[in-house]
């Protein structure tokens, strides 16, 4: 699914990945339960790190869970690329580098190889080939809301434990919070499907639409009403 506004603001969400183009405000500190490539259009972005370091470039790279905030651009494209999917595989080897080399302390890195990076260059929704299989079924299971977390290990054939410890050994997260991120993306679908802020909240699992709008600015540091903004534009260039 894609939602275009214009040449320069759009939303697209696919299988294992998002993407967003068009213009950002400063965000608060935040954390992606997925790989973050974020790609100036024109001269270089910021990023800030907890500690108060900025990072600088035409790209930057940053691994799922890593507190940051992103000042404010005219014209950016950023895309989150999920961890099960084996597009993710070399952003962790980009960021397993960085670590080696000591520049991946904060888990932003300048990564000028990206600065082309386009939704094109996605490798599809193959699985990954890094991760245990058995933790990509989870994952995916999570994702498309099928099934709950108690019901999960079994499904997988993994005890509760061990599968706790997968999620946090391979993605560096608790399975409740990529529950939450599953269900941010079944809302923006559902957004997409053209349903209101409100129902979409719900249709998602959330309790209310401020509980959907909290839970996005924390996870993506995006609102809910910047994607609304750009179906919005979407539906007045069709007619």
């Amino acid at each position: 699914m894609v939602i275009e506004s214009g040449p320069v603001h759009s939303f697209a969400i696919g299988d294992g990945y998002g993407v967003y183009r068009g213009p950002t405000a400063d965000s608060a500190f935040h954390r992606h339960a997925a790989f973050q490539i974020a790609v100036a259009e024109r001269g270089e972005i910021t990023m800030m790190a907890p500690t108060g370091t900025r990072h600088h470039g035409e790209a930057l790279l940053v691994a799922p869970m890593m507190r940051h905030r992103l000042l404010a651009t005219e014209d950016l494209h950023t895309f989150y690329v999920e961890p099960q999917c084996v597009s993710a595989d070399r952003l962790r080897a980009l960021v397993e580098q960085a670590a080696r080399s000591g520049r991946g302390g904060s888990g932003i890195i300048a990564a000028p190889e990206l600065s082309g990076f386009r939704a094109s260059d996605l490798a599809g929704p193959s699985p990954s080939g890094e991760l245990d299989p058995r933790l990509v079924t989870a994952l995916n299971l999570l994702r498309d809301g099928t099934v709950t977390l108690p019901e999960l290990p079994a499904l997988v054939g993994l005890s509760p434990q061990r599968l706790r410890a997968l999620a946090r050994e391979q993605v560096g997260m608790p399975l409740a919070r990529w529950r939450i991120w599953a269900q941010l993306r079944r809302a923006t679908e559902a957004l997409g499907a053209g349903e209101s802020l409100a129902a979409a909240a719900i249709t998602a699992g959330f309790a209310d639409q401020a509980h959907f709008t909290r839970r996005m600015r924390e996870m993506m540091g995006l609102t809910p009403a910047v994607v609304l903004a750009a179906l919005s534009d979407q539906s007045r260039c069709a007619t």
